[in-house]
């Protein structure tokens, strides 16, 4: 495993709830707790697609 899949450890920090466990602050009246779990998801994408282009093979080459 690269260094590079590290990356793929980001996205587990949304399972520590008591760090996203609280109403205030409220973005357009929605509580924290829901807004900032979809705040997850481009940060969640952008580490897939890092991960994904940085350790796939060379085009031309098989696996």
């Amino acid at each position: 495993m690269g260094r590079w899949h590290l990356l793929l450890l980001v996205p587990f920090l949304t399972l520590v709830t008591p760090w996203f466990n609280s109403v205030e602050p409220r973005l357009a009246g929605m509580p924290f707790f829901y807004w900032a779990q979809f705040a997850w998801i481009p940060v969640t994408i952008a580490c897939l697609a890092a991960v994904h282009l940085r350790t796939r093979p060379p085009l031309g080459e098989s696996s």
